[in-house]
């Protein structure tokens, strides 16, 4: 296998988006914030940010290769929003939670992940009663 080969990660990223929009779901985009993405700042918490990316809620959605951009608004102010591809942690659909994580590709994100301590192999833990759902990386 040729180490050129291009990521899949785009790839997965559109199915899972056009997956959520089929079947009448909202797709949600976690991100790893540092200095190559354009979000608005006041929106990040703990280095990250989630974001709508459903088409009601995004104007000129376009999901490259490369990364990700739209407009959309923020407290009523329109945004230019871009994001590598590698800064996108997850995509998942807001009402159950159904998606897929990415493992960081940033230089920044692979720092902060490194320093997390190794999991134990553990069955996962049962989704709380009530509140937001959740994602699980799967390794």
């Amino acid at each position: 296998m040729s180490a050129n080969l291009p990521s899949t990660k785009p790839y997965l990223v559109r199915a899972i988006h056009q997956w959520c929009c089929d079947n009448g779901f909202t797709p949600y985009l976690a991100v790893a914030v540092d200095a190559s993405t354009r979000v608005p700042r006041e929106h990040v918490r703990d280095g990250q940010i989630v974001l709508n990316v459903d088409y009601e809620a995004t104007a000129q959605l376009e999901i490259a290769n490369e990364g990700i951009s739209f407009r959309a608004r923020f407290a009523g102010v329109a945004r230019d929003i871009w994001i590598p591809m590698g800064n996108v942690s997850a995509i998942y659909a807001r009402e159950n939670g159904a998606g897929m994580a990415f493992e960081p590709e940033s230089a920044e994100a692979a720092g902060a992940a490194a320093e997390q301590p190794p999991e134990a192999d553990q069955p996962p833990e049962p989704p709380p009663s009530g509140g937001r759902a959740r994602l699980q990386r799967v390794k």
